[in-house]
């Protein structure tokens, strides 16, 4: 039973496998505090973006994209961001097609508070988007609903297995044009909590990812109940990719990425304003 005097912390994430490696010491109870407790949402994360606009909970995942439509609300936490170093969201199509031919093409999305719509965004801005679920995008390619897609998570390593071709990899093209990595999900904290349990929850994210990384086996076992069947081999090589050392802690390099990623979000006209960026520790 929690303790009755601790405060419970309504925690948002997506129902993926890489979400649930990093939360796995929270989930299971493996790190614990006398002063917080965490309660668990799973949700999609265009639907957890859309929430965070509202301050629905006290911690939740969101797209850096989001950000600076939540910024009045919640700042960054320093630990759990997803970041792809070399590697991303991708464009795929049924048939091998250049990159400078995105250009005008209806393109399947997985919505638009994305970081791998922002992305696309700032590699081509015209382009034609059609909001899908972001796993009925290599479907609604098949059915002729979209040029293209732009899919996230676990199709990043399974698109070619059902006929698509690699038209672009968001990931690499953001190291190779900027020399960083690229950030795409992090989490975020309401700014209303007091000092005390911001700095608490920091603590506690921050090792729940580390006794993941400890604790591989075990952690990974978990994780495997939310790769929607998923070859283990490929879910263990997802979530390598987004939970690494960037994960534990943004550092310096982090921070500047998402700079970058939402100064250039602005130019392009996507975002309206310059926001600054805040990581809490």
């Amino acid at each position: 039973m929690p303790d009755p005097t601790s405060l419970e912390i309504v925690s948002a994430h997506s129902p993926d496998s890489d979400d649930a490696f990093m939360f796995y010491g929270l989930a299971t109870k493996k790190v614990r505090s006398p002063r917080v407790s965490f309660r668990h949402v799973l949700s999609d994360i265009e639907t957890l973006n859309r929430k965070a606009m509202e301050g629905v909970y006290d911690l939740s995942a969101i797209s850096y994209h989001a950000y600076p439509y939540v910024v009045d609300k919640y700042v960054l936490m320093a630990s759990g961001s997803s970041v792809g170093d070399g590697y991303g969201p991708m464009v795929v199509a049924l048939h091998p097609m250049e990159p400078s031919e995105i250009k005008g093409k209806k393109i399947a999305i997985p919505g638009t508070l994305t970081t791998a719509y922002l992305s696309l965004k700032i590699f081509e801005p015209d382009f034609e988007s059609v909001i899908v679920p972001f796993d009925k995008i290599l479907e609604t390619v098949q059915q002729g609903g979209a040029d293209a897609g732009l899919i996230i998570h676990e199709a990043q390593l399974t698109y070619n297995k059902v006929g698509f071709h690699r038209v672009l990899d968001m990931g690499k093209w953001w190291k190779e044009k900027y020399e960083l990595p690229l950030p795409l999900g992090g989490n975020v904290l309401l700014r209303s909590l007091p000092e005390d349990v911001k700095s608490e929850c920091c603590r506690m994210m921050r090792e729940s990812i580390q006794y993941a990384l400890d604790n591989h086996a075990e952690a990974l076992e978990y994780a495997l109940q939310f790769a929607r069947d998923m070859d283990p081999r490929l879910a263990e090589k997802f979530v390598g990719m987004y939970v690494n050392h960037y994960t534990v802690d943004a550092g310096e390099l982090i921070p500047k990425a998402v700079k970058k990623l939402l100064d250039l979000g602005h130019e392009v006209g996507l975002i309206p304003t310059r926001t600054e960026i805040e990581f809490a520790r």
